[in-house]
């Protein structure tokens, strides 16, 4: 089930980079402040500022929250499982950050774009295939790599 970016609040918190980047890796697993930080290569005030635009917007949530030594440890998590960008300013910026993403890429990653002519009817079975590979590809569990799964079908303008 996705959800889509509606709200001015929403729209503002997905104006940066690191923000969709939080989100990937919220995706998968639950997540501290001090995970993701190791996780992003960044610091922990930074992580804390962008998760706390992303809660505001009601794009994360906290997850639970645990006693350690002398303090709370929050684990927070992604809203919905899946975000639509229906903006074309969202949407640049998210892809974006996928860039970066695949950038850092362990191995050589799999990407084809191809401009192909189809008819609607073979647009309507291509898309129920993309969506059903994208919704329906089962996670391998924790112990496995994470990999990014990113799948499209557009009609240039």
């Amino acid at each position: 089930m996705a959800d889509e970016i509606r709200s001015p609040e929403q729209f503002k918190a997905l104006g940066h980079p690191m923000r969709h980047r939080l989100l990937f890796a919220l995706g998968q697993r639950e997540a501290t402040i001090s995970q993701l930080a190791v996780e992003l290569h960044s610091n922990k005030g930074n992580v804390a500022h962008h998760l706390k635009v992303l809660a505001d917007a009601g794009l994360v949530t906290v997850a639970a929250r645990r006693p350690v030594r002398g303090g709370t440890e929050v684990y927070y998590r992604r809203s919905t499982p899946a975000i639509e960008f229906a903006d074309p300013d969202t949407t640049a910026i998210a892809l974006r950050a996928i860039v970066d993403e695949i950038a850092t890429a362990v191995a050589t990653p799999v990407l084809t774009l191809r401009n192909v002519r189809l008819s609607p009817s073979q647009v309507a079975r291509l898309t129920a295939v993309l969506e059903e590979l994208a919704r329906d590809t089962d996670d391998a569990g924790p112990e496995h790599p994470r990999y990014g799964l990113l799948v499209g079908l557009y009609q240039p303008g």
